[in-house]
């Protein structure tokens, strides 16, 4: 198994943290990873991104030119890495604040209302955990589970108290991911 995931946003959607807790849950399943951030020096308003490499096998570079799949968590993101993503690839979209579709045949696409899912959660905080959720169960690369486990073991003591949140959006960007899937 070989999986390579851009994940990408404006600075401050919590970006990075999606790609580190991908990389963790991905270790807690004995998987070999890579975690590869890139962001401008706007920590707030830019655009941020990571590439995350997920496999069984020895990972030879952290980079990626044509990755598996992309999380676009706005439009300058799906239109600067829609065309770079493999052919039979995965696509999750954060139709919040994506209105256009993806413009190719060849993916399969997830569309996800993560702002929705994190406002009705109580936190646009947590719009980051509703994307990875949905990309956890619409991609399949590591489980939930894992996710939530990363995620209880990277929150600070002084943060404990987001952590229902943060699994509630993951759970329901989940469950809007595999309700698209039987589709």
């Amino acid at each position: 198994m070989h999986e390579s995931v851009i994940m990408s946003g404006f600075g401050g959607q919590g970006i990075l943290l999606m790609g580190q807790l991908l990389c963790y849950a991905g270790m807690h399943e004995g998987l070999r990873v890579t975690w590869m951030p890139s962001y401008g020096p706007e920590m707030r308003g830019g655009t941020a991104n990571c590439t995350v490499m997920l496999s069984s096998e020895r990972v030879g570079s952290p980079v990626t030119r044509k990755p598996s799949s992309l999380v676009a968590m706005n439009k300058a993101s799906l239109d600067k890495f829609e065309a770079a993503v493999q052919p039979g690839g995965f696509l999750v979209i954060n139709s919040s604040l994506v209105e256009r579709d993806c413009q190719r045949k060849d993916l399969k696409v997830i569309r996800v209302p993560a702002n929705k899912i994190a406002e009705e959660a109580g936190t646009l905080q947590v719009t980051n955990m509703a994307a990875l959720g949905a990309y956890v169960a619409g991609k399949g690369a590591v489980s939930l589970d894992s996710v939530i486990i990363a995620l209880r073991r990277m929150v600070p003591a002084h943060r404990k108290e987001l952590l229902a949140v943060n699994e509630e959006a993951l759970r329901r960007g989940a469950e809007v991911a595999a309700a698209q899937k039987k589709k």
